[in-house]
């Protein structure tokens, strides 16, 4: 089995590829490095069945030889990121997915949508289950990720109901572990690399807002068992049911490094949703499917990662004698 994955060296990207390649597929890898990094896959490339390919999939894809799947990660997914990007983030969502789809066609291969729980907005209903079709503001400035993942959601609707391609739609709920960038700009990541670097750990709003982290291997797992899933064409949540408000969170990150910095508080950003919580009950039922990984160890596993980060950052910024 061979499977094309579009921005397989970002975070999620590279932890699916090897979840591929431990499952015996051969493995081609796709990422322009807009906010990917070689880092995530070099570990990857001795391997004969794993291929890294730097490519734009907003340009046509053509792939010679068979492929049995196209997973579609390609897209930039945190604020600072498609806020920064946001051109190329409503470009990725709409002609890469239309080029990895007319792949996936081209090719009779299984097609699997990486969407999103943004999908959802700022929810009026929670948890939030998939047939809940959100509350959204299509023109206020995290429009340029919701938008083009809606859209996205409906074009591979469309390529299986006109033209039958064999899809898939996975919504991901917040994910956090290892390979998350220090610079990512989500709450994990901003905490914890305050803490590390003895800066104030900072909350957006009154932290009253909850969110739902689910561990990598667990949503990378989760993510699997739908590309393996015989029927269903319609979307999926993956993620965390387990919800806890961000000044929570903070606190709980600040007590396990044990920083010495002050949690302060700055506004919330425009349509920040004031809640995120996943309804699994569908992929309970359909892929057996649940998170395994507590906070607690998740969260140990991810802060040993970026304590390493954060010493190669200091050992590259001092001066060479």
């Amino acid at each position: 089995m061979r499977a094309v994955v579009t921005g397989g060296a970002g975070f999620l990207g590279s932890h699916l590829c090897e979840k591929l390649l431990e499952r015996g597929w051969d493995v081609l890898c796709m990422d322009n490095l807009l906010t990917g990094a070689e880092s995530n896959v070099h570990h990857l490339l001795a391997q004969p069945a794993f291929q890294y390919l730097r490519r734009d999939v907003t340009q046509p894809l053509d792939v010679p030889g068979a492929v049995d799947a196209v997973l579609h990660f390609a897209s930039p997914a945190s604020p600072v990121d498609y806020l920064k990007f946001p051109l190329e983030t409503m470009l990725v969502g709409s002609l890469g997915t239309n080029n990895a789809l007319k792949l996936a066609h081209a090719k009779k291969a299984r097609f699997l949508l990486a969407s999103t729980s943004e999908c959802y907005g700022d929810p009026e209903v929670n948890p939030q289950p998939e047939a809940y079709w959100g509350h959204v503001n299509p023109i206020g400035p995290r429009a340029v990720y919701d938008e083009p993942k809606r859209f996205s959601e409906a074009m591979t609707m469309a390529f299986f109901r006109y033209y039958g391609v064999d899809t898939r739609i996975v919504r991901i709920f917040n994910t956090y572990g290892p390979r998350m960038r220090l610079n990512d700009g989500r709450a994990l990541p901003n905490f914890v690399y305050q803490a590390l670097t003895g800066r104030p750990i900072t909350v957006y709003g009154d932290g009253r807002q909850t969110r739902s982290f689910c561990y990598v291997s667990d949503l990378i797992e989760g993510i699997y068992r739908l590309l393996e899933s015989s029927s269903e064409h319609e979307p999926v949540n993956i993620g965390n049911p387990q919800e806890i408000t961000i000044l929570e969170f903070a606190q709980r990150i600040h007590a396990l490094i044990g920083a010495d910095v002050p949690i302060i508080f700055h506004p919330l950003p425009e349509d920040d949703p004031k809640q995120r919580r996943p309804d699994i009950a569908k992929a309970r039922r359909i892929l057996n499917w649940e998170p395994k990984v507590s906070l607690e160890e998740g969260l140990r596993h991810t802060l040993a990662y970026f304590r390493k980060q954060v010493d190669k950052e200091k050992q590259a910024a001092q001066p060479r004698a």
